[in-house]
């Protein structure tokens, strides 16, 4: 652990292995620093924090890098390999792996990896030939079905399990949702899913804890077929955005992995 200058750091607080805190950082309060972290100069944790009042600690996990004068709230966990802007108030947890900045936090994307920087935004398809298209992530599948149109309008159609791989058993929308919010946020042991934006626009991020995609789902006919075992993220919603999704299997919470480390640790994947 390195520890800087002009640094002022109280309460209940652990460090791990190679985590570097540069100088004038201020922690006043509980405080979980994981292995590998790099906090710059002037990050403040807000006061409030402190163990003894019965308040949760500040979590920091794994290869976290926080920018210079970003401000923590009590409480907040920061997931592991997340990149924190300069100057970013973060009043809410922060996923893994997600690039946030501004006051309040807000994601504006997710880490490829820890030495490749951001997801590049592929769109859902070079090219809109009906089929499917694999993507770089284990099992999951970009799908642009047919469009037909005339003058009375347009209609896209598929077929289960035809055009979609699978028979499914349930379904559900999700709309009016903020551009500021994250869903989905989780794995499936055994469901699949087939996710299509009906309207508006979403952002889908596919993980199977080595490689990650960002895919833009925008148009009726596209269609993002996920695996079990693919931790999946839908952010930057549309104000207009309306997703569609089908599921293999009726809902179960004990097929849901929503911890990013248990699956990492269900895929045998180290890091």
């Amino acid at each position: 652990m390195q520890i800087g200058p002009f640094s002022f750091l109280d309460g209940d607080m652990s460090v791990g292995e190679g985590a570097r805190l540069c100088g004038g950082v201020v922690f006043d309060g509980g405080l979980r620093i994981g292995a590998h972290c790099h906090i710059e100069p002037g990050v403040t944790l807000t006061r409030g924090a402190k163990t003894s009042s019965g308040a949760a600690p500040v979590v920091i996990e794994d290869r976290v890098y926080i920018g210079a004068g970003s401000v923590l709230s009590e409480g907040v966990r920061i997931g592991m390999g997340a990149r924190i802007a300069a100057g970013t108030v973060v009043t809410r947890d922060v996923p893994p792996y997600a690039l946030v900045s501004g006051n309040p936090a807000v994601i504006e994307g997710y880490v490829q990896s820890e030495a490749q920087g951001p997801i590049p935004e592929l769109g859902a398809s070079p090219q809109r030939t009906v089929g499917a298209h694999r993507c770089s992530v284990a099992g999951v599948a970009i799908y642009n079905l047919r469009r037909h149109e005339d003058l009375r309008g347009a209609l896209c159609a598929g077929e289960f399990p035809r055009d979609i791989p699978f028979q499914p058993k349930r379904y559900f929308l999700v709309f009016d949702v903020p551009s500021s919010e994250t869903r989905g946020e989780h794995a499936h042991r055994v469901c699949e899913q087939y996710l299509t934006c009906v309207n508006g626009s979403i952002a889908v991020v596919v993980d199977d804890g080595r490689q990650r995609e960002e895919i833009t789902l925008d148009h009726p006919t596209q269609g993002l077929y996920i695996p079990p075992g693919v931790w999946g993220i839908q952010y930057k919603f549309s104000s207009d955005a309306v997703l569609l999704v089908f599921a293999s299997h009726e809902y179960d919470p004990a097929d849901y992995i929503r911890n990013y480390s248990e699956f990492l640790a269900e895929r045998g994947v180290s890091r």
